[in-house]
């Protein structure tokens, strides 16, 4: 199928770059009220120059509410180009399970969080997409 590449929907155009972040020296009692009040369970742990240090997942947000962020978080969590294929990318994550992904520039920037079910609905077109088109 001609053009067919060019239409691939990107990680770094599918992401949200709304996704909640906060400082390593935060409290988690902060930031976990803060990221529930716009609807998140997750926060990306980053310096201030946007560079992704490490993850708030539901699990790290239960524990110790005085601890830091950075103490709370995982860290170094697995991280995607922006340039990489959404679709490909949401199978990858339903396969290992992951709940989103931060999408980072080279230089660990953050773009935005790919969510799993963003990434699977592609995953699902596009199969959809073989499956009548051939």
């Amino acid at each position: 199928m001609e053009g067919e590449k060019a239409d691939v929907p990107r990680a770094g155009k599918v992401a949200r770059a709304d996704a909640p972040t906060c400082l390593p020296g935060e409290r988690v009692a902060a930031v976990k009220e803060r990221i529930e009040a716009v609807g998140w369970n997750t926060c990306v742990v980053v310096n201030e120059q946007q560079v992704v240090f490490g993850i708030l997942r539901p699990k790290q947000l239960e524990g110790d509410p005085e601890r830091t962020a950075e103490e709370a978080m995982a860290p170094g969590p697995s991280t995607f180009r922006p340039h990489v294929d959404a679709a490909d990318l949401g199978e990858y994550m339903v396969k290992h399970d992951l709940p989103n992904a931060p999408i980072t520039t080279g230089d660990g920037i953050l773009v935005g969080v790919l969510l799993v079910e963003d990434a699977a609905r592609l995953a699902l077109e596009r199969h959809g997409e073989h499956e009548h088109g051939g």
